[in-house]
């Protein structure tokens, strides 16, 4: 028998690390090639891990809770050391070079015959090992159980993140001088920071409720990580404006119930978000300004010629934004069908990370929460975001008198490097038109 460790691949999207939610394997269980054996929580989304053998689990290293940088061992198998040990059969590729990443499972992770796999830093005075659970434990020894760590090993690549790293070369700081102070020696930015002004860092404390406080602290990570700095990095990074429309869209919603009963709709079921969603694909036609983006390097607004458009949904883990491809050229059961099935897998934590990036516009339905509207924050990257708003029956002029009508607050937030003021308004007036008289699609294409 052989033992092999699998490491955390490079999940994609830029992601460096990610926390390990639960393990769905033990010590000792047998597993198969790609059955599931742990859920992994990145910055944007759950991700399910299969196991990349056939064998017997011998040992799990890292507990649930514990945040893990790409590359670092997840739990080591012991597999048949003369067979390929259920491995999917693969033609054999040209000689790769001697750095060159091997693709295992979802993107690039350590290479599973080589022993130059990042090494954790193992923290002073403390060895790991299984507990009685299978899982891994902590706990000082004077002697570690497992071999001696090589001088490779021992002389590591400090570990930071890219942005941490990027802002030492700022500062002219060498990180192999810098102790780190996150996560298993993780490296931070006030780290760098303290080093550079000449102080040392220590540990944070971890943050602890005293008895009888009446506050709880939450740490920040994953999801509500992510999305704070990228809130932060759209708020700062464009200037953002504003414009807000009323509609009546009591044809638009009219319009809505006769789809619904329609055979062909059965599954579908078109409600309002679908159908803002065909009007704001259709109004993108007349003004392509809002579908773009600013280059800051090459100074130049890329104006894409597609629409990958984002839906925000609330979570149970947070905001998410996933995207529906090339979504300019689906009909409007696609649509419907698209945005149903987006919805319900973010809800359920599923949705693949690559899904929630690319985007070029977004919506974001705060009408669902009976939010009249709001001034929605861009997505970073991207030039407007329009907010729709709940609908409310209530008095409106209609045909020269006063009716009851069914209305709506729509409010579109651009990047008005890109976008101009009349642009915006003209773009929001061509969606309002259509949800008040859909029929004035004719006019538009």
């Amino acid at each position: 028998m052989a033992v092999k460790e699998f490491a955390l691949p490079d999940l994609g999207e830029g992601l460096t690390e990610s926390e390990l939610v639960a393990w769905k394997v033990a010590v000792g269980d047998t597993v198969q090639l790609n059955q599931i054996i742990a859920e992994v929580e990145t910055a944007k989304a759950l991700v399910e891990l299969p196991a990349p053998y056939d064998g017997r689990v011998s040992r799990l290293f890292v507990e649930p809770g514990v945040t893990v940088a790409v590359g670092e061992p997840l739990v080591a198998f012991e597999v048949d050391a003369d067979e390929p040990a259920g491995e999917a059969p693969a033609p054999a590729p040209a000689a790769p070079a001697a750095d060159a990443p091997e693709p295992t499972l979802v993107g690039y992770g350590a290479r599973p015959e080589s022993g130059a796999r990042p090494a954790r830093r193992a923290r002073p005075g403390l060895v790991s090992d299984r507990g009685e659970s299978g899982g891994a434990i902590t706990a000082p020894a004077a002697v570690a159980a497992a071999p001696v760590a090589s001088a490779t090993a021992l002389a590591e690549r400090p570990r930071a993140t890219p942005p941490v790293r990027k802002f030492a070369r700022e500062l002219g700081v060498d990180l192999a001088s810098v102790t780190g102070t996150g996560d298993r020696g993780l490296i931070t930015r006030g780290d760098v920071q303290s080093f550079a002004g000449g102080g040392h860092t220590e540990p944070e404390p971890v943050p602890q409720q005293a008895a009888g406080s009446r506050e709880t602290r939450i740490p920040v990570r994953g999801v509500r990580k992510a999305t704070a700095e990228a809130m932060v990095r759209s708020a700062f990074g464009a200037p953002q404006a504003t414009v807000f429309l009323t509609v009546d869209a009591t044809a638009t919603m009219e319009l809505s119930a006769r789809l619904k009963a329609r055979p062909e709709f059965a599954d579908a079921k078109p409600g309002l978000l679908a159908i803002v969603a065909k009007a704001l694909l259709l109004a993108v036609r007349r003004t392509p300004e809002v579908n773009s983006r600013w280059d800051d390097a090459a100074q130049e607004i890329v104006q894409a010629g597609y629409v990958h458009l984002g839906i925000a949904a609330a979570t149970p883990r947070g905001l998410l934004v996933p995207v529906i491809r090339d979504a300019d050229a689906r009909s409007l059961g696609e649509l419907a069908a698209a945005i149903r099935g987006l919805a319900e897998t973010a809800r359920a934590g599923r949705t693949a990370p690559a899904d929630l990036s690319g985007g070029t516009i977004t919506i974001t339905n705060v009408g669902v929460f009976g939010v009249d509207a709001g001034t929605p924050i861009l997505t970073p990257g991207e030039a407007a975001i329009l907010a729709v708003g709940a609908v409310r029956r209530q008095p409106w002029e209609h045909e020269g008198g006063i009716a009851l009508r069914d209305v709506l607050t729509l409010a579109l937030s651009f990047d008005h490097r890109i976008v101009d003021g009349e642009q915006a308004s003209r773009f929001l007036a061509d969606i309002g038109r259509i949800l008040r008289d859909p029929a004035s699609v004719l006019a538009m294409v």
